[in-house]
C-alpha cells in the first residue's frame, strides 16, 4: 500500500476518478465564476480581488484538478508539492487540495504524509495575508482551515488503516490456504510411504513363500504326480492367499476410520504361530518362543512385533535358506518388549536367493522408531545374523 501500482484502471477506479476530478474541477469553475461577479455570493468575504489573481488561481486550479487523474501512480508527490506551493493563495482549488491530501494518507507512508500536512499547514498561515477574507479575523481563518485539513487526514490514515487490517486479513488466509495445501501433500506422500510399507510386510511374506515352493519343485524334475500336485496346490493356495492379503491391504488404506482405531490386516502376538506355521510348511526351520501373554501386550506394540519378525523370517528365507531362525519374543510391562530373531550366518556369507528391494530392514527401523522404540541388526561374535528390537510396553 505504499504506491498505487501502474495498470489498467478498473471500472471502479475510472468512476471514482471521473467523480473526484467532476468534484474537483467543478469546484473551480463554480467558485471562479462566483469570484468575478461583481458581488460574489459562494464566497462573499473575497469580494474586491483583483482579476489577475482570480484568473491566476482558475489555471493554478485546473492543472491541480487535471493532476487528480495520476494521483495513484508516481505523479502523486509532484502533485502533493505543487499543491502545497498554490495553496498559499488559491480558493478555487480548495476540494482538489483535500482530495490531494486524502489520498496522500491513504497511499502514502506517515512521514510522507506528515511532511505533506505540515507543508500545507504552513501555507494555510500563509493564505490571509495573500487573500484576507472580510468580517474575518486572522485566526479565524487559520482554525477552521487546520481543521478541515486535520479532518481530512485523520480520515485519510483511518481509512489505511482499515486497508492494511483487510491485506492483513487476506495474506493470512493465503498463507493459511497454502499451509493447507502442503499439509495436504505430506499427508498424501505418508500415505504413499504407509501403502509401500504395507505392501512390503504383507506381500513380501507371502511371495518368498510361492518362490521356495516353486523352487522344490525346480531342483526335483522327477517328482512323482502327488508330489507335484502338493506343490501345486501349495502354491496355487499362497498366491490366493496373497491376492487376497493385496485386496485387504488396499480396502484398508482406502477406508476412513476413526484415529486409533486398527485396520485389518492388523495381525498382532497372537498371529506369531500360524507365521511359523506358514515358514515351516515351505521347509524353513523355526523355533518360536514367546513368554509373554499375547492378549497382555498393546496392539499397537503388537502389530509392530508381528511385523519385525515376519520380516525376520523374510530375511532368513532369502539370504540363509536351510538354517534354523530362532524367535524370542520377552518382556513385561513397564520393562518393554524384546523381539530376537537370529539365523547362523550363511557359509560363503550373505546370498539371496530370492530377490528383493533392500528395504525391509530400513523400513522395520522406522516402524520401531514411530513406535517409540528401536532396532538394530548385523552379525554377532557367534557368526550369526541378529536382529533384535526394542517396543515400549506401558504399564
Amino acid at each position: 500500500m505504499e504506491a498505487a501500482q501502474p495498470g489498467r484502471r478498473s471500472t471502479r477506479d475510472w468512476l471514482v476518478d471521473v467523480l473526484v476530478f467532476v468534484i474537483g474541477f467543478g469546484f473551480t469553475v463554480y467558485v471562479t465564476y462566483d469570484l468575478l461577479q461583481p458581488v460574489p455570493s459562494f464566497v462573499p468575504e473575497q469580494a474586491g480581488n483583483p482579476g489577475w489573481l482570480i484568473w491566476l488561481d482558475f489555471v493554478c486550479a485546473t492543472v491541480a484538478a487535471i493532476g487528480l487523474w495520476w494521483r495513484r501512480t508516481r505523479l502523486m508527490i509532484p502533485l502533493a508539492i505543487f499543491c502545497v506551493a498554490i495553496s498559499s493563495f488559491t480558493v478555487s482549488a480548495g476540494f482538489t487540495l483535500l482530495i490531494v491530501l486524502f489520498t496522500v494518507a491513504v497511499h502514502r507512508r506517515f512521514p510522507v504524509l506528515a511532511v505533506f500536512f505540515l507543508g500545507i499547514t504552513a501555507t494555510n498561515g500563509i493564505f490571509p495575508f495573500l487573500r484576507p477574507e472580510n468580517g474575518r479575523h486572522y485566526w479565524e481563518t487559520v482554525a477552521w482551515g487546520s481543521l478541515f485539513l486535520t479532518i481530512v487526514a485523520l480520515w485519510g490514515m483511518v481509512i489505511r488503516a482499515r486497508r492494511q487490517l483487510v491485506a492483513s486479513y487476506r495474506d493470512r488466509a493465503e498463507r493459511a490456504e497454502a499451509e493447507q495445501q502442503l499439509r495436504v501433500a505430506q499427508a498424501r506422500s505418508v500415505e504413499r510411504n504407509r501403502i509401500a510399507r504395507e505392501m512390503h510386510d504383507v506381500l513380501a511374506h507371502r511371495i518368498s513363500l510361492l518362490s521356495l515352493h516353486a523352487g522344490a519343485l525346480e531342483i526335483k524334475p522327477d517328482a512323482s504326480p502327488d508330489e507335484v500336485t502338493r506343490a501345486a496346490g501349495v502354491i496355487r493356495a499362497s498366491a490366493h492367499q496373497a491376492l487376497q492379503d493385496l485386496r485387504e491391504v488396499i480396502g484398508v488404506l482406502r477406508d476412513e476410520r476413526a484415529e486409533g482405531v486398527p485396520e485389518p490386516p492388523q495381525p498382532t502376538l497372537g498371529a506369531l504361530t500360524a507365521l511359523a506355521d506358514e515358514s515351516r510348511s515351505a521347509g524353513v526351520k523355526v523355533s518360536l518362543d514367546v513368554a509373554v501373554e499375547p492378549d497382555g501386550v498393546p496392539d499397537g506394540t503388537g502389530r509392530t512385533a508381528y511385523r519385525i519378525v515376519q520380516e525376520g523370517l523374510t530375511n532368513a528365507r532369502k539370504h540363509a535358506p536351510g538354517t534354523t531362525v530362532r524367535v524370542n519374543v520377552a518382556g513385561s510391562a513397564g520393562d518393554g518388549l524384546v523381539i530376537d530373531i537370529r539365523n547362523p550366518w550363511p557359509v560363503g556369507g550373505l546370498t539371496a536367493t530370492i530377490p528383493g528391494t533392500g528395504t525391509g530392514l530400513i523400513g522395520l527401523t522406522e516402524r520401531a522408531v514411530l513406535a517409540g522404540g528401536r532396532l538394530s541388526h548385523g552379525r554377532t561374535p557367534q557368526n550369526e545374523f541378529a536382529l533384535t528390537a526394542w517396543l515400549p510396553w506401558p504399564t
